[in-house]
């Protein structure tokens, strides 16, 4: 809305100058009028919405002097007469590297580094706020020159390196002046990223939640050094306070990104301008949600060569329908009103963007959308409306001069003027000679395509449907053309046309043959109506519609709470009523509503359950799955990290699981490190966005590990630096940081309990996320899951626990607990195992597949985890190997995978039994669910069915017959002569815990 009010605004402005009939005298017009130049019958677009027919733009001392269609041009002012073209402002792109170059990588290193190598600036390298491109500055001819050709007058020019990047210089591409007369403004915005400096070797962040944690307590270290509690001198955070005022532009380049760009953002009250990916359409919903300010790449995919049907079937679906869809995104943004700029800074090369460009119109993008987003919306966002964007009177004499419409295939860009100074793409005197022709030469007739740019003209020659060989250049109003009419039965053989082009229209000239005679030569051109009936036309495809996620199985439509009637189910209820059998279960507004025999509810969905077994969905301890990053490897203790801000609800394994009946997991942080960070308890609600598959009933839990990963034995020679080494040292790692958290939390609570007079002559403590996070443990507000093998380690950290007054909430994947079963009773801890992997690394080797069934003899609460994206999709038949290994009954060997982890999680009030009042999470079962037969049919969470086996079934078909189709459009295309890519084998790394891997998307 306040864009729109500017804009008005601006149009108020611009109607007094244009109805101005004579130029002011107060302006020096009478005495210093040789430096005025004026452009006349131009059509002017002073700004998109504001357009002048027959206008006139006078510019002076390299700014706009006056604009308008009645403007007096003053005495002895150099006038050109553009007779008919066309003005637009130039282009400004708002995130371009342009003249600074790349950082150079340190020398590589046998020894991680985790402390930061600069003194006196923040604690990590990869913030550095203090950065001025302006200071790395210079100017780049040749970039420029591409630049400038694509019709950019102004970038916004940053370092691009680093999480905190420091601040932007907006830079004129004036070819002939100085940096400093190019500089329009030295700090225009500050940079942000979630990847790390290329210059730097220090280990932390070793992962995008490192990132978001590393910025989140960045911003608390800047509220805290602002109000003056710090004793010493911080330059990185006196920047970051320095440039808080400035536009905060945050590289995100993708679409869940943006979203947890803007989380942060939302976190510490910043309105973030987001650099998106490009795929913004595929979750418009949350785009639009996020209420920001947008740069929108135009990157599109190419096509894939998918002439080669065993490498086409290696092609996802998902990476098929982004190349179909995503040109529509600038569309789809703006159909939301969803403010956007474009840049060209992720193009390979420039031709690219203007090709995309155009291609996001032909998709439906408005051309005063596409115009604003290149010029008023750039300046708007920046602060710089009263210098750039427009024509207006005052700004920076900043235009194209076109032939035409600037958003037209046909329409040549000859001049591009930045600051007042003329930069020539194409010659305005050269005749435009592209188009379709009729060749007419010694009796015999070709079709002849011209095309490209004006001055870099392309030939096409065919002879029937038979192509042929040519050649073509156009310089200086002269045009020649060779080409080989025999092909290659004659390869010395030549026609040699040329012709001296004095008007559009018609060609004609001299030719040689191949026998040295000459000859003349005519080419007719084709009219429009003539091209429309013997060509084709650029039909844009047909767009496959979104799905969420938008990928094989994604749903048209989120799934929708029904009410459901299960007649005469077999009902496990995994509670002390049992197994029930010939039971009906109503499910109403996400609810268990009732239990019982011959129920009846109006406007029920009726399903006969008769035969088939009813369950609470299955309950998942201990997985990874549904994650951007696992593991936050860069310091012993990762408290601060939470996997909430990395859940990635388009992971394939949600919709698996699912089809396993398991309906929530627990997506713990790996064992990389002693403290791991916090995790993340989702319902695996297929189709939602990251914020919506997060349990709202969740409790708080974090991860800790033991064993040869967190000492780093497995790591490798080189990593003997970072502390612990050894299993004593991790017991010291425990204990140190519980000491620091129990100091931490006292001096809170002394600075807490003074009045408010002393606290104003009181320094506070510094807020740190992470001592936050263990206190909370000490407190018993938080709950520890422990990646366990060794029955000491087990020991060692039931003791840490004690000594600190708390107790061990579960000891996950606990291969060894059968050896200390009687202690962790008398700690009060649960044992969260696998049913019978061992031997896979040398601390497991004593495991045996009795564990779950003697920890449970013991009175201990026992669930069986998966740690495995693929096991937790059998977890059903992983409970029924209890039975195996150590008699465990049927409903006991249920709860393993219902109640118990329920319990575990603190969550069994609301999930994994059935019974009335809680969730309905529920699968039901074509056959005994401990059984290897055992088909989920449906799979509903809150009453919603997310997996119905059937449906699956007719998408398969359906994907098939979809991945058929783009594979034809993908053919057509090429057969067309569109660039394609070669087909790449794109793999989902699957996590685990030792998992590490610096992942953005």
């Amino acid at each position: 809305m306040k864009i729109k009010l500017c804009i008005l605004a601006l149009f108020g402005c611009s109607l007094s100058l244009f109805s101005q009939e004579y130029f002011p005298q107060n302006d020096g017009v009478k005495t210093e009028n040789s430096n005025y130049t004026a452009f006349k019958n131009a059509k002017i677009y002073v700004t998109p919405t504001n357009i002048i027919e027959n206008g006139v733009l006078l510019v002076q001392n390299g700014k706009v002097a006056a604009v308008g269609s009645s403007v007096s041009i003053p005495e002895n002012s150099v006038t050109i007469d553009l007779n008919g073209k066309s003005i637009y402002p130039s282009f400004i792109d708002m995130c371009s590297d342009f003249g600074i170059l790349a950082p150079k990588e340190p020398q590589k290193s046998n020894t991680p580094q985790y402390d930061a190598s600069r003194e006196g600036y923040y604690w990590n390298d990869h913030v550095m706020p203090e950065n001025r491109a302006v200071e790395k500055f210079s100017f780049e001819e040749k970039r420029a020159k591409e630049l400038l050709d694509a019709g950019f007058g102004v970038v916004n020019t940053h370092i691009s390196d680093g999480i905190i990047r420091g601040s932007g210089a907006l830079i004129a591409l004036n070819e002939n002046t100085t940096n400093s007369e190019r500089i329009i403004a030295e700090d225009a915005a500050q940079f942000l990223s979630f990847e790390k400096s290329k210059a730097s070797r220090q280990a932390y962040p070793t992962s995008l939640m490192g990132a978001i944690a590393l910025l989140r307590q960045m911003y608390f270290d800047a509220q805290w050094y602002e109000a003056g509690n710090a004793e010493g001198k911080d330059l990185s955070l006196e920047a970051l306070i320095k440039n808080r005022p400035l536009p905060q532009i945050f590289i995100a380049d993708d679409k869940l990104n943006d979203l947890r760009a803007d989380n942060l953002g939302d976190e510490f009250k910043l309105n973030y301008i987001i650099k998106g990916g490009g795929n913004e359409f595929e979750r418009i919903d949350e785009i639009v949600g996020t209420k920001a300010s947008y740069i929108i790449p135009l990157n599109f995919p190419d096509a894939y060569d998918v002439t080669d049907p065993y490498m086409a079937n290696k092609i996802s679906l998902e990476e098929m329908l982004l190349w179909n869809q995503a040109p529509t995104n600038p569309k789809v943004l703006a159909e939301n009103n969803v403010t956007f700029a474009i840049t060209a800074k992720d193009n390979k090369k420039l031709t690219d963007f203007k090709a995309n460009l155009l291609k996001a119109i032909a998709y439906g993008l408005d051309k005063t959308t596409a115009l604003e987003a290149l010029t008023t919306i750039p300046a708007s966002l920046l602060n710089e409306s009263d210098e750039i964007g427009t024509l207006e009177k005052g700004r920076y004499a900043n235009f194209l001069i076109t032939s035409g419409d600037i958003f037209d295939k046909e329409t040549t860009l000859y001049e591009n003027w930045v600051q007042g100074n003329k930069h020539v793409v194409n010659n305005m005197e050269t005749i435009d000679i592209r188009g379709e022709y009729t060749l007419n030469i010694n009796s015999e007739s070709y079709a002849l395509s011209l095309s490209g740019e004006l001055e870099k003209i392309k030939s096409e020659l065919k002879k029937g449907a038979t192509k042929i060989a040519s050649n073509i250049t156009y310089q200086n109003g002269w045009l020649h053309l060779f080409f080989n009419p025999n092909g290659d039965a004659d390869k010395d053989q030549f026609i040699r046309l040329s012709s001296l082009i004095a008007s559009e229209g018609n060609l004609k000239g001299e030719a040689v043959l191949t026998n040295g005679n000459t000859t003349n030569w005519t080419a007719i051109k084709k009219t429009s109506q003539e091209k429309e009936k013997e060509t084709e036309t650029d039909e844009i495809p047909k767009v496959f519609p979104v799905t969420y996620p938008n990928k094989a199985f994604g749903l048209k439509s989120l799934p929708q709470q029904q009410t459901i009637l299960f007649k005469n189910a077999t009902v496990w209820t995994s509670e002390d009523t049992g197994i029930l059998q010939n039971t009906d279960v109503l499910v109403k507004n996400g609810k268990i509503a009732s239990m019982g025999t011959n129920l009846s509810a109006s406007g029920a969905k009726i399903i006969d359950a008769t035969g088939k077994h009813l369950t609470a969905g299955i309950i998942d301890e201990h997985s990874h799955i549904a994650a951007a990053a696992i593991n936050e490897a860069g310091h012993n203790s990762s408290a601060e990290v939470t996997i909430e801000d990395v859940v990635n609800s388009e992971d394939a394994d949600i919709y698996r699981n699912l089809s396993g009946g398991v309906t929530t997991i627990q997506i713990l942080h790996g064992s990389a490190n002693p403290i791991g960070g916090r995790s993340a308890i989702i319902k695996l609600k297929w189709g939602e966005d990251p914020t919506g598959l997060l349990y709202k009933e969740r409790s708080k839990f974090i991860k800790f590990a033991l064993g040869e990963n967190v000492k780093q034995s497995n790591w490798g020679a080189s990593q003997t630096i970072r502390f612990p080494q050894t299993r004593m040292g991790v017991e010291q790692v425990f204990t140190d940081y519980f000491q620091r958290a129990k100091e931490y939390s006292e001096q809170w609570k002394a600075y807490n309990a003074l009045s408010s007079s002393k606290k104003s002559r009181t320094k506070a403590p510094r807020y740190d996320v992470e001592m936050e996070t263990l206190a909370e443990i000490l407190n018993k507000e938080r709950f520890i899951t422990c990646h366990s093998y060794v029955q000491s380690e087990i020991n060692m950290l039931m003791k840490v626990a004690e000594k600190f007054d708390f107790n061990i909430n579960t000891f996950t994947h606990i291969l060894e607990g059968y050896k200390v079963a009687d202690k962790m009773k008398e700690h009060g801890v649960g044992g969260s195992t696998f049913s019978d992997w061992w031997a896979y690394k040398f601390e497991v080797n004593d495991a045996i597949p009795y564990n779950a069934a003697i920890m449970h003899d013991q009175g201990i609460t026992v669930a069986i985890n998966s740690d495995d994206g693929e096991m937790s999709r059998r977890l059903n038949q992983e409970a029924a190997k209890t039975i195996k290994y150590g008699g465990m009954s049927e409903e006991e060997a249920w709860k393993m995978v219902t109640i118990n982890p329920a319990k575990l999680l603190h969550l069994d009030t609301h999930i994994g039994s059935i019974k009335e009042g809680k969730d309905a999470d529920l699968v039901l079962w074509s056959d005994h669910p401990l059984s290897v037969y055992a088909i989920a049919e449906k799979t509903i969470i809150e009453g919603a069915v997310y997996y119905d086996y059937e449906q699956m079934q007719e998408a398969e078909t359906l994907i098939r017959q979809e991945k058929n189709e783009l594979v034809n459009m993908m053919i057509r295309a090429k057969n067309n002569g569109v660039k394609t890519q070669a087909p790449k084998v794109k793999e989902d790394e699957a996590f685990h815990c030792n998992t590490l891997i610096y992942q953005l998307k």
